[in-house]
């Protein structure tokens, strides 16, 4: 099979998906309601869609293709009421958050979809285990060559999304002392991890050729890269966020990842190496492991900072960039909690140790989401 043709796209226009869960209002565990919930939806005019996932107990939402942060939180604003509205008639609830709290992987069911199946007989238990819920947000490219900059060039920043977005501190009803534990569901897989080093369209062919020869691979969607090009839209896809618990946050992120995106566009700051990626794997741990806390080292000169540190620098490198985009203010509020070192994990962490019990957690998590508070 060959590689797709990469599609003309507007640069950095940005789309945004958000995989949410589905729990019962009773006990606060997962429940098998996608079906129900989807054929509820169907009927509702809403931008964007609202589609399967992998479980019966998760659904994935997608803006329409955006210019600004202000169309992405309008849209997913949109997205929030009518599926609110809809659960409260299905008497079930909806929350973000990277994995829920006390789930059982094993009482999970594959979605009835025949890639879901596909995936569940290739991969056996990871399958299930995948029930776990991410945000990834599409930046658009203006060519296939600049579509590998930005990917290589964004690399860099993975550890601060995985910082600002870490709200997965809970695995199988056990405190896993990670902020971000949902990454290392995804890190099972096979083809996840870093993205090829190559810098051209050319040689990504050339590379995607040789990984079909070997029957590994039949279309892009089989590598689960933290991110990755997708030739059919134009964009890259920044997979690497756990879903926050309140949109503001998701669209905030998304104004953040776009200011990146114009800021390595424009400005063309970084000469790509691919001894960029000495560190990679230890900042993403880092990060997955610590959030704000975590230590990062800086790719060209190793120095060592903290996460937080290394957000606050790139909020200055992008302050210019944030203005035209008209994301100033959402990014002010990001730049606040990174300060205050809070996050969606330390919110959930506080909450558990001062008391609640870890359904009442969920319970607070869909009241947060389904009350459309702010970040």
């Amino acid at each position: 099979m060959s590689l797709e043709t990469f599609a003309s796209s507007r640069a950095l226009s940005m789309g945004v998906e958000l995989e949410l869960q589905l729990v019962s209002t009773h006990d606060y565990d997962l429940v098998a309601s996608a079906e129900d919930l989807l054929r509820m939806m169907a009927r509702k005019d809403v931008p964007g869609d609202v589609k399967p996932e992998m479980t019966c107990s998760m659904i994935e939402v997608s803006t329409g293709i955006c210019n600004d942060y202000a169309c992405v939180a309008e849209e997913l604003e949109a997205l929030r009421s009518a599926l609110t509205e809809a659960a409260r008639k299905l008497n079930i609830g909806i929350c973000g958050g990277g994995t829920h709290a006390f789930q059982d992987w094993g009482e999970r069911r594959i979605f009835d979809k025949p890639r879901f199946h596909y995936l569940s007989d290739l991969y056996g238990y990871l399958a299930k285990q995948f029930t776990v819920f991410g945000q990834h947000v599409h930046i658009g490219c203006p060519g296939p060559d600049a579509a590998l900059y930005l990917l290589h060039g964004m690399s860099r920043y993975i550890p601060h999304l995985i910082a600002l977005s870490a709200s997965s501190p809970y695995v199988q009803g056990k405190d896993t002392g990670f902020q971000s534990a949902r990454l290392n569901s995804v890190f099972a897989f096979p083809l996840s991890g870093r993205a090829p080093f190559v810098e051209t369209w050319q040689d990504f062919e050339t590379y995607f050729a040789k990984m079909t020869d070997t029957g590994v691979v039949q279309s892009m969607k089989d590598f689960y890269w933290d991110i990755r090009p997708k030739p059919e839209y134009g964009t890259i896809e920044v997979r690497v966020m756990d879903t926050p618990l309140t949109i503001g946050r998701a669209a905030a992120i998304a104004a953040y990842i776009q200011a990146i995106a114009r800021y390595l566009m424009i400005e063309r700051p970084i000469r790509l190496a691919e001894d960029d990626y000495l560190v990679y794997t230890f900042n993403r741990f880092q990060a997955c492991r610590f959030g704000f806390a975590g230590t990062y080292v800086h790719p060209e000169t190793h120095e060592h900072r903290t996460v937080a540190e290394e957000i606050e620098a790139s909020f200055a490198r992008i302050e210019q960039h944030a203005i035209e985009l008209g994301c100033d203010a959402p990014l002010g509020e990001l730049l606040r909690e990174v300060r205050e070192g809070r996050n969606d994990a330390t919110w959930l962490r506080e909450r558990h140790t001062n008391g609640e019990s870890l359904p009442e957690l969920v319970m607070g998590q869909c009241v947060r989401w389904m009350g459309g508070e702010p970040m």
